[in-house]
Formats: C-alpha cells, structure tokens, sequence
C-alpha cells in the first residue's frame, strides 16, 4: 500500500488556495492510488517549537546518553521524522509568506532535517520519495514572470529535500491570489486556472 504524506500549513483552511489544490490532487492521487493511504500532517494544529540547546545536544549524541529534558525536547521531533520517512511520496501545500514559506513550515523542517535521522556526513538517508509542492502565491512567480526571481521557495524546498536524499521534485506555482484577496475573483475561479497544472503532476506519478 502506497502512503502519501500530506503537509499543509497554510492559516486560512477553507479560504486557502494551497489547501484546496492540495484537496484536487489527493483526489486525483485517490483515483490512480484506490489502494493508498493518505495521512495529513496539519502544521497550524501541530505544536511546533523552535529547537534549543536540548534539541541541538540529543541530535549529535548516542540515544542511551540522552537526559530526560534532551529526550522532552526531541518527541515532537522523533515523531515527525519517522512520519516522514515512513511516506512513500509527500505533498507539500504552502502559501508563500514574505517571498519563503511560513514560519510553521520552517519550523517543521527544523525538526526533521535531523543528523543521522534524515542525513548524515555521506548525504541524505531517505530514499527518493516522490515530492509534490503546491505554492500558492499573491503574485505570479513563474519562470516568465517579472518578479520570478523573488519566489525563494523554490529553491530552498529544493536545497532542503535533495540534503534529505529526495530528488524527484515537481512545483505547481498557483500564483495570483491578489486579485482574489481584492475581491476581483473567487476563489473557486482562481482554482480552476491551474486543475491542467494538478492534472499534469498526477501524470508524472
């Protein structure tokens, strides 16, 4: 059985473009997957804090060395990661904040780019699982955009993923969501635009 990973951390949920396509594509992934699994991980209902000196200490000494404030301070984190490693293929939906993804998304990517977890002096330690990334954005990012080069995302999720091991990466840039937070569109219209774009990475898979 084939599991899929679903990581959304956009704060508007219903209102949210990143988590509406990510709904289409589950669909979507559903049809071709009958058999699948699909698990969410929900960051914006996940307590994430920031790592510390406990954290810092437990990533880089032996389990059996581990004091109890170190062993507190790595749960949310050895529970993430072991989520994460045991998907076969992850959907990533996020909205783009400040030109990078949102805070609750760095966060959890603090907690599981991880030494000897997820990657160690050789490289990365997670097989290739096949990553979906749906960002949604105001204004548009596309490679033939004026502004392109301000969407940092793309290159730092990458950075990230392939330091994990994963390089079988695929974006779907939903730009344009000014003119539905302006109210000159609806959301379900705006939606529409890129069901090719869900269409399409599902044919990738």
């Amino acid at each position: 059985m084939t599991t899929l990973l679903n990581i959304q951390c956009s704060p508007r949920y219903e209102t949210s473009l990143s988590r509406v396509l990510s709904a289409r594509f589950i669909e979507q992934w559903l049809l071709s997957n009958p058999n699948g699994k699909v698990i969410t991980r929900d960051l914006m209902k996940t307590e994430l804090p920031f790592i510390d000196a406990h954290w810092l200490s437990g990533a880089y000494i032996p389990e059996e060395k581990h004091t109890s404030e170190i062993a507190d301070a790595l749960k949310i984190s050895d529970a993430l990661v072991l989520e994460f490693k045991t998907a076969d293929e992850i959907l990533i939906g996020t909205p783009m904040h400040n030109f990078n993804v949102p805070a609750n998304f760095k966060a959890y990517i603090d907690q599981i780019v991880r030494f000897n977890q997820t990657y160690n002096l050789n490289g990365g330690m997670l097989e290739d699982k096949r990553t979906t990334i749906i960002l949604a954005s105001g204004r548009l990012y596309t490679i033939d955009a004026p502004e392109h080069y301000s969407n940092h995302v793309n290159g730092f999720l990458t950075s990230v993923l392939n330091y994990m091991g994963i390089k079988s990466i695929q974006f779907v840039l939903a730009g344009g969501m000014r003119a539905v937070n302006l109210g000159q569109e609806t959301l379900e219209n705006h939606a529409k635009k890129f069901e090719t774009s869900i269409l399409e990475a599902i044919k990738n898979y």
